[in-house]
């Protein structure tokens, strides 16, 4: 009895420590809390569109129930920084948690009941406003007939669009290269992804004289841009 006793008293005290450690789940506050520390990468796992509904300030976005979209965006993730992961209401993100942990993340941790346990403690999100589409006409406006452009469809909260960021300001840096940058939000001028068939992001383009000479999705060198626009 004294042996089943300590056993069981063992095992309470592992959990607990499971709760407060590195691996957890935790309320709005303590989430709040644990995501203004230095170094935190916070992880959305709902769909694009849930995510442009409102959103927890500099989130992340990879879509867990899309497998390659998510599992694409998690690679440009630190393993050896803070993950917090939140979803709608808490299932989604376990299942994604409990994937991290399991390739590696060395710490990950869970908003409880989602982000609406975060709204209904009064937290802040970003995002959610009406904002106006992009219309095909208006893109092939910016696109001028007498210069290289090239395009970044992208968005802040898309892993690989942000490690690609450095990239492209050293590109505009270059004093050789002789070339305009256009950004397009991809999560919210959605009109013009579908009509240029563009997903998933980032996708890059390059247009000459008025005409799309080169296209290519995903992380692109430095070099490949330079052969690409000179």
């Amino acid at each position: 009895m004294k042996n089943v006793l300590v056993i069981a008293l063992l095992f309470t005290f592992s959990g607990c420590q499971s709760q407060s450690g590195p691996n957890s789940k935790v309320n709005a506050e303590e989430f709040e809390k644990g995501i203004s520390a230095p170094n935190v990468q916070i992880l959305d796992v709902r769909t694009a569109a849930e995510f442009s509904s409102g959103h927890i300030k500099n989130a992340l976005q990879a879509n867990w129930v899309n497998p390659p979209e998510f599992t694409e965006r998690v690679k440009y993730i630190d393993k050896d920084k803070p993950v917090y992961v939140y979803c709608l209401v808490g299932s989604r993100s376990t299942g994604a948690a409990n994937w991290l942990r399991e390739n590696g993340y060395k710490k990950v941790v869970e908003l409880q009941g989602g982000i609406n346990a975060w709204k209904r403690a009064n937290k802040p999100v970003e995002g959610g406003g009406n904002q106006q589409q992009m219309s095909i006409a208006d893109y092939q406006a910016m696109i001028p007939a007498d210069k290289t452009i090239l395009v970044d469809f992208g968005a802040s909260w898309c892993p690989p669009c942000v490690k690609m960021n450095p990239v492209l300001d050293d590109l505009q840096k270059d004093a050789s290269l002789q070339f305009q940058l256009i950004k397009v939000d991809a999560g919210i001028h959605t009109d013009v992804m579908k009509a240029l068939n563009i997903e998933p992001i980032p996708v890059f383009v390059i247009y000459k004289n008025g005409k799309e000479v080169w296209r290519k999705q995903g992380i692109v060198s430095k070099e490949e841009f330079i052969a690409q626009l000179k």
